[in-house]
Order: C-alpha cells, then sequence, then structure tokens
C-alpha cells in the first residue's frame, strides 16, 4: 500500500470518526506529524558546556530560568 493510499483511508477514517475521537486523537496526531528527534550521544565539546552550566547553575541557582516560566515566556502552554 502506497502512503498516498494510507493517507487517503486514514482520512476516510478521521471524516466518519465522532467529534469526541476526534479531541481524544489531536495530540497523537500532532505529536505524530512533528519530526522525530535523534538521541545521540554528546561530544566531547557538548559534555563541556553541560559541566560548566552545572556549576554555573550550582553557584547561582537564580541565574536561570525555571523550565515552566520559560514555556510561558516561549508561549508554549500546552
Amino acid at each position: 500500500m502506497t502512503s498516498a493510499v494510507l493517507r487517503k483511508e486514514l482520512q476516510g477514517y478521521i471524516a466518519t470518526m465522532p467529534e469526541q475521537n476526534l479531541l481524544m486523537i489531536k495530540p497523537l496526531l500532532f505529536g505524530l506529524s512533528r519530526p522525530q528527534a535523534i538521541i545521540e550521544e554528546a561530544c566531547a565539546e557538548e559534555e563541556a558546556l553541560i559541566d560548566a552550566a552545572m556549576l554555573e547553575y550550582e553557584k547561582d541557582p537564580s541565574s536561570f530560568t525555571d523550565w515552566e516560566t520559560a514555556k510561558k515566556e516561549l508561549g508554549y502552554a500546552l
């Protein structure tokens, strides 16, 4: 089955799906539509940058922005 045929078949399922189910699968489809991250080992330079940032954080944690605040500032309200 080609991807075009499969897409058409899936679109048919979505077209006939009850609204409640659409709301449930929306986050799944959104996640699947994004490029997948490729996780690989950090190189020596990246490890050194991480170590330096960790030392800086240990010295003054208040100089860093927590993840919740950063998400709000960047507009990632999920």
